[in-house]
């Protein structure tokens, strides 16, 4: 039995995940954490030091998931990330504490099946063309950007190479801005809007033809359930950080 702690429990996606959590069989759900719920626990810390916990679930925010990583893994707890607003920077300082500590942590922008795939197709289509960018889709009163599934997939394509550029962004006449941002050597664009959840499109270009990939999320946090849940059944049986959830669907057999 696994026993589970989530952050942000009573959130958008963090209910859904304590509620399956729940309901399987081979995990328990200890504790959660939440700010405006008292029957919860008001800080990570908090949790852990009440109650025994294998894997910390953390569906918080921007401002508070890299302090509550760091309690959990303080603790030799594993930790399974679901939030955005982690730098590359901050997931290096990730795993060589979770390698120090012989614990894992599972990340992902996005616990979504489909936006998995996004990933892997990306980065196959990434090695037979040279020119791409990232647009990056979300509510409008999200508060960082990129998106964590945005600033995954640029990280995850700079692994294959640096996409090529038309015009240098020190030659761009005007304001560069507009050119986006650069995210681990891909302009990425982010779009803040009502009606969006979060969307992520990477727009592949050749000569004469284009090629887009697109991951849409519904209104509710569904899509997201299933691979919080292998996540959660994974980061026990590793150590150090592992970063998208396309590392954990299999051998990639596209060569």
């Amino acid at each position: 039995m696994i026993r589970v702690c989530v952050a942000g429990v009573t959130g958008w996606t963090g209910r859904a995940i304590a509620a399956a959590v729940e309901a399987a069989s081979d995990l328990e759900l200890v504790a959660g954490v939440s700010r405006s719920d008292p029957a919860s626990y008001s800080s990570v810390a908090e949790a852990l030091e009440a109650v025994g916990v294998d894997v910390l679930v953390d569906f918080t925010h921007a401002e508070v998931v890299r302090g509550n990583v760091h309690a959990a893994l303080e603790r030799s707890v594993n930790v399974v990330v679901g939030s955005s607003g982690l730098s590359a920077a901050d997931y290096d300082e990730i795993d060589l504490v979770a390698r120090e500590r012989h614990v894992g942590v599972i990340a992902a922008g996005n616990f979504s099946l489909t936006a998995a795939l996004l990933l892997r197709a990306a980065v196959d289509a990434a090695r037979h063309l040279d020119a791409w960018e990232v647009i990056d889709y979300a509510s409008a009163g999200k508060p960082d950007a990129p998106s964590g599934t945005a600033r995954e997939l640029a990280e995850r394509l700079d692994g294959v190479r640096r996409p090529a550029l038309g015009v240098p962004l020190d030659e761009i006449l005007g304001a560069s801005e507009a050119r986006g941002a650069t995210v681990a050597g891909t302009q990425v664009h982010s779009v803040r809007l009502p009606s969006f959840v979060v969307s992520t499109e990477v727009v592949f270009a050749a000569a004469g033809e284009r090629l887009s990939i697109r991951h849409d999320a519904g209104e509710t946090p569904a899509p997201y359930v299933a691979g919080t849940l292998l996540a959660i059944r994974a980061a026990p049986q590793h150590v150090g950080l592992i970063r998208g959830l396309d590392q954990l669907l299999g051998p990639d057999l596209s060569g």
